[in-house]
């Protein structure tokens, strides 16, 4: 059997308002120059980057004014609505992880048990833990600490240490959901979360083992930097600092992560029964496991055991725990408005003709539904730099194709793996993770691109390879 090629949404393509496929595609490559140009060049903040060249695309392509807004809305809409929750619960079990010392608790206990002669590993194996639900940058400055004061203590250089680390928690960060682009793929594509996480653990361990333990610490005994000054010592924690209690247990941690997971698996194992007909899907009691393990739900559940475990039971005020949550969710709005304007500007390419244009275009070149999925997604990443617009972008513009492929739920997540590894490829002077990594490990911009550069890359592209492999098994 041949492999799916792009497929377009109908059996034939409809043009916008009597534009050619062209003259489409030529629209569509001066928006992305124009994001460029306005988010590298003029140093613009992506939200109104995004939204200015939105409202010039669906001009340009000849959307009347009357219904500019509303594709606007819409598109801004249907991302951020199943996303908003996601990352706001996300962000609160992130915030309570983070302040009650878990993660430095976690990352001892793994160096103490594996030896200091393991302690990249262990260091890797902590923040691949500890990344599931923080993003990258919380949780890597979280780690930093740690970072500094074990490579201090068992010397070698900052990067045989930070490498791994920082390895594990943006592969985390780039193929699993609760993460923004992971989420905002998984529900353009229309695939199953539970399945997405699932796939996305299958496919993210081997992942960071090559490019972060492997590459990284092979690197990093080649590129010998000092600590830097710039962190002295291990932060303390809020909650610490508030009750004086030693940092919690690394089961309680263990089993506060293990518990949305089993939840969004019940649910997807009680659907995929009730689809088959192995159950009955008018029974309540069917509708109640997939209500309470659907992802939203799922996160709130977990934030309140957390709240519980991490705090209260901790001896910790309830003033300060809704403290700590509401603190949680101030820096997130970035986040959540950027993701929704990369729906956006998804919603115009597609309402305006060029998601179908470009589907029609690739279709006639004959690439695999499967590789250009893989391409779209790191010619974009590779302009604009950020990995959740990227991802977002590439999910609206090829959702039609994908869903008009009729792809089984398996498939249907490893394509989402496969278009988070494209948006993860080439980090370079245009990703705000480029700097940060360098910035703070002390390298010049030369030694960042031997080491993150390459870092990124093979995530991005041993990830999709994988995910390739469980796509085509699963056809």
């Amino acid at each position: 059997m041949h492999p799916p090629t792009l497929l377009l949404a109908s059996d034939e393509l409809q043009l916008s308002y009597d534009l050619g496929a062209g003259a489409l595609l030529g629209i569509a490559a001066v928006a992305v120059g124009a994001l460029l140009a306005l988010i590298i060049g003029a140093k613009m903040h992506p939200l109104l980057a995004l939204v200015i060249v939105s409202i010039g695309t669906a001009f340009a392509t000849g959307v009347e004014a009357a219904d500019v807004l509303d594709v606007l809305l819409d598109g801004f809409s249907g991302t951020l609505g199943e996303v908003a929750l996601l990352i706001g619960f996300g962000a609160m079990l992130a915030r309570l992880v983070e302040t009650s010392g878990a993660a430095e608790a976690l990352s001892e206990g793994l160096v103490q048990r594996l030896g200091e002669k393991r302690a990249p590993l262990a260091l890797g194996i902590a923040s691949l833990i500890f990344g599931f639900p923080i993003f990258f940058d919380a949780a890597f400055m979280v780690m930093l600490p740690i970072i500094f004061t074990v490579a201090r203590r068992v010397g070698g250089g900052v990067l045989l240490y930070a490498l791994p680390a920082g390895a594990a928690l943006t592969t985390m960060h780039v193929l699993l959901p609760p993460h923004p682009g992971a989420v905002a793929a998984t529900i353009l594509l229309g695939a199953d979360v539970g399945l997405v996480i699932l796939v996305g653990l299958v496919v993210a361990i081997p992942t960071w083992w090559v490019a972060g333990y492997l590459y990284g610490t092979w690197i990093g005994r080649r590129i010998v930097l000092p600590v830097p000054d710039v962190l002295m010592g291990g932060p303390r924690t809020d909650a610490a600092d508030a009750t004086g209690t030693a940092p919690p247990r690394v089961r309680t941690l263990l089993l506060l992560l293990l518990l949305p997971l089993v939840l969004i698996f019940l649910n997807t194992a009680v659907t995929t029964a009730a689809r088959t007909g192995a159950v009955s899907e008018d029974a309540t009691w069917v509708h109640l496991l997939q209500l309470v393990g659907s992802t939203p739900i799922a996160l709130l559940l977990t934030v309140l055991v957390a709240s519980w475990a991490l705090g209260t039971r901790r001896g910790t005020s309830r003033v300060v725990v809704e403290d700590l949550l509401d603190n949680a969710l101030k820096p997130i709005a970035p986040v959540l408005l950027i993701t929704g304007a990369g729906g956006m500007f998804g919603g115009v390419l597609i309402a305006s003709g060029i998601g179908d244009a470009l589907s029609a275009t690739l279709q006639d070149t004959g690439l695999p539904l499967i590789l250009a999925v893989f391409v779209i997604s790191a010619i974009i990443r590779v302009a604009l730099g950020t990995a959740t617009v990227a991802i977002t972008t590439a999910a609206g513009l090829l959702s039609s194709s994908v869903v008009a492929a009729d792809l089984n739920p398996v498939q249907a997540a490893a394509m989402v793996i496969v278009l988070a590894g494209g948006s993860s490829v080439l980090s370079h002077v245009n990703d705000a993770s480029f700097w940060l990594i360098g910035k703070l490990l002390g390298m010049s911009v030369t030694q960042t691109v031997q080491t993150w550069t390459v870092v990124k890359t093979l995530v991005g592209t041993v990830a999709a390879s994988l995910a390739t492999v469980i796509y085509v098994v699963a056809s």
